[in-house]
């Protein structure tokens, strides 16, 4: 079992020892290891369009992956989750072809640093056999409220408030079918 802590989407801390950016890494490298962690063996498009197969081991890189990804779920809504996964990707291949100093590198960036401001807490993981298991997190900016969450009971929640959004959320899809059969 690992704790790997983050302040403002950095990691800084395993096992509760604060660490600077390097030796958090070799740490993870090395705890991870030992489980056979982050052994990754695939084939990727070259930016010159050629296929090319590459092993790799990245323990530290997949346990933090995995933590941050988590922690996101937990500080992030929605809709800035998507916007940020879809930014990602344009981030990468920024990179990947070389335009580090390209100036939507760092207006991504900018974006990244911001919604990242809430991302802070910790996140508890196994790793067992080569694969990594959260099990449980902890944030003082968790979106996520046992009380509010509940579909059971509760003051914010109400249930006949769902009738309605459904249908709302349905009506195009009516719609479309009533236009199908002629009504």
């Amino acid at each position: 079992y690992v704790e790997v802590g983050f302040e403002s989407g950095i990691p800084v801390s395993v096992n509760g020892k604060r660490l600077s950016p390097g030796n958090l890494v070799a740490e993870l490298n090395e705890i991870g290891g030992r489980h056979g962690i982050g052994r990754v063996d695939l084939v990727e498009d070259r930016i010159v369009g050629l296929k090319s197969r590459g092993v790799y081991e990245t323990p530290g890189g997949t346990i933090l992956f995995t933590a941050a990804r988590d922690l996101e779920t937990l500080t992030l809504d929605r809709e800035t989750l998507q916007l940020k996964d879809s930014l990602a990707l344009k981030y990468a291949e920024l990179v990947y072809a070389g335009r580090w100093f390209d100036p939507l590198r760092e207006s991504m960036d900018a974006f990244m640093e911001n919604i990242s401001k809430t991302t802070t807490g910790s996140v508890y993981l196994k790793l067992y056999k080569g694969s990594v298991s959260v099990t449980g997190r902890k944030s003082p900016y968790s979106l996520y409220r046992e009380d509010i969450s509940s579909f059971e009971s509760g003051e914010i929640y109400n249930h006949a408030d769902a009738v309605g959004f459904i249908r709302l959320y349905g009506l195009p899809l009516r719609i479309r079918a009533m236009m199908e059969q002629g009504i």
